[in-house]
């Protein structure tokens, strides 16, 4: 399995960044798609998941400004970010894993975007 992100940048605060990943290989179609993301110093953090049923979960710190979203046919997962913040800086990693009670367990991991937000 690869996933392959893209989207990052540099960005002022109040702006906007659209993240995108896409999963090729053997992919479960019930996987749940995610983002990710580790600030300099910090331990990886939640950002945002989203089930094969449309069913998304969102970190506190980004809930009413980051939306997620998943083309299930085509196996990829979008992070569309508004109003961002300088503490919102940090490497963006997109995952794909099993679901909570899956038989079946894996864990995948991107390579990693590194989002910038100016003050």
């Amino acid at each position: 399995v690869q996933l392959q992100a893209s989207g990052g940048g540099l960005v002022q605060t109040g702006g906007s960044l659209r993240l995108s990943c896409a999963a090729s290989g053997n992919i479960f179609s019930n996987s749940v798609m995610g983002w990710y993301r580790q600030a300099p110093g910090k331990q990886r953090e939640l950002v945002a998941t989203v089930t094969s049923g449309g069913t998304t979960d969102y970190s506190d710190s980004v809930k009413d400004r980051f939306t997620i979203s998943r083309h299930n046919r085509r196996y990829t997962v979008d992070l569309q970010m508004d109003s961002l913040k300088p503490e919102d800086t940090a490497v963006y990693y997109c995952n794909v894993r099993s679901p909570r009670f899956s038989y079946v367990k894996y864990n995948y991991w991107g390579q990693g975007t590194l989002v910038t937000v100016s003050s």
